[in-house]
């Protein structure tokens, strides 16, 4: 008898217990999930335009309220420091669950561990928020985004390129790790997004948190990788568009018909004012090839950056200025220096190489593997874009491009040899695929052998 007493006893606590777990874990632990959300969410005032904003808002922490939502500004390290709740989900192969093995449960994956994966060659430790702010437009997934990165003194013109553009922008913003200016750059940031709807419908921003400026390639690739259209443009924020490619692009069937194939990227020609006071309000640029060859016959624009030609001269201006209405050429002496402005397929072609921090030989990194992929550039004979002018830190250039030359000629002989075997193993190297890497790894010494004996 008395050992029934003592298990009621035991039962009766078993079932407590059970109540009470239950009880946490169905209806306690949810109701404080959703009330943090709630206040994590908090909606700051809008103007009378963007009554339907909901989706504006970032996901984590309201930007008017930064510093109340989050504890990110009560130590600048604790900006890294922050996890978020976001998770990716995988799921096993659908050959598994069609066959009774797999599970339809999905396996959670912390997006911090994802994203530190994804760009795992850039600097560390940093925090990358995807869509803090995220655009309230449609995009049809044949569009082109402008992808590029923007540093907190240069939103004016991020401003301006929205309201010339009018299409879908990813636009990657640095924050640097620092108390001070994490206050000033949201504040700003904030009112640049509300300041037009154009920016509210157009554009979404990403941030990048850390203490490392210029690294251009992985800010670069953040953009893409969020780009929620099929097709991209790589552009610097301080070039203006000055023609509308962008509709001459998806109007023409054979122009898309390129793009889509992967194998092909559009090249805007680049332009610049020699005199810097000329330069420095896009207002007043040229909006046509007919108003703009004046200009460059009485030396008042120039291709961009002439000073150092291999950095345009492959985009053969001679050929542009003489070109009929309509037409599209392919670039005919690649050379390794070459760096264009470029609308090419999002997936598919290589990411931009995430080693090359700050000035010199980042961009042209990016272009040269593209190259080596198999993609040839085109030029739209009709378009172009012109920098604004604007003061450069020419002391950490030269300090910088000094750096990053050794870096580009390990990256070149580095990327052939990767190239090289790829297209020998895949049985492509000497189809018309495998013209790109064959010619411009000959170049290369050391390389050049390699390339006779895996092409005979």
């Amino acid at each position: 008898m008395f050992l029934v007493r003592i298990f009621r006893c035991l039962l009766a606590l078993y079932l407590l217990a059970a109540v009470l777990y239950t009880s946490n874990y169905f209806l306690l632990s949810p109701l404080h999930s959703c009330l943090s959300l709630l206040l994590a969410h908090r909606v700051p005032k809008l103007p009378a335009w963007s009554s339907s904003f909901n989706s504006l808002l970032p996901r984590r922490v309201s930007p008017a309220n930064f510093d109340q939502d989050s504890h990110f500004l009560s130590d600048p390290g604790v900006l890294l420091e922050q996890s978020s709740e976001d998770v990716v989900y995988w799921r096993s192969s659908e050959y598994a669950r069609q066959n009774g093995l797999g599970h339809e449960m999905p396996i959670a994956i912390s997006e911090d561990l994802f994203l530190s994966k994804a760009f795992a060659n850039s600097m560390r430790p940093s925090k990358i928020v995807p869509f803090f702010y995220r655009a309230t437009g449609t995009f049809d997934k044949e569009d082109i985004t402008i992808t590029t990165l923007v540093t907190s003194n240069r939103f004016q013109v991020l401003a301006r390129l929205v309201e010339r553009y009018r299409g879908p922008i990813s636009v990657t913003i640095h924050v640097k790790n620092i108390t001070n200016h994490v206050h000033e750059l949201l504040d700003s940031l904030h009112a640049l997004y509300l300041s037009s709807p154009k920016m509210a419908n157009n554009v979404d921003v990403h941030l990048v948190i850390d203490a490392f400026d210029r690294q251009f390639n992985t800010w670069r690739n953040i953009a893409r990788f969020f780009a929620r259209t099929d097709f991209v443009m790589m552009l610097d924020i301080d070039f203006a568009p000055c023609t509308d490619f962008r509709t001459a692009i998806r109007n023409s069937e054979a122009a898309m018909d390129k793009l889509k194939t992967g194998a092909a990227a559009f090249v805007i020609p680049a332009f610049e004012y020699p005199s810097y006071a000329d330069g420095i309000d896009e207002a007043i640029f040229p909006r046509s090839k007919d108003s703009l060859v004046p200009l460059v016959q009485a030396g008042k624009i120039d291709m961009f950056h002439a000073s150092w030609r291999p950095g345009h001269s492959s985009t053969d201006y001679k050929r542009y200025y003489a070109a009929p209405p309509g037409e599209i050429y392919k670039v005919a002496n690649y050379q390794s220096a070459y760096e264009p402005y470029v609308v090419f397929k999002k997936d598919g072609p290589p990411w931009c190489d995430e080693r090359f921090v700050g000035y010199g030989g980042n961009k042209a990194a990016c272009l040269f593997e593209m190259y080596l992929s198999g993609i040839s550039y085109y030029v739209l004979a009709d378009h172009f874009i012109i920098h604004q002018n604007h003061k450069y830190e020419e002391d950490i250039r030269a300090t910088e491009r000094k750096y990053n030359r050794k870096l580009y000629a390990d990256f070149k002989e580095e990327a052939c040899l990767r190239y090289l075997k790829f297209f020998h193993d895949s049985g492509l190297l000497n189809t018309t695929r495998g013209n790109n890497v064959r010619g411009e790894c000959k170049k290369i010494r050391g390389v050049s052998r390699i390339v006779g004996q895996l092409g005979s």
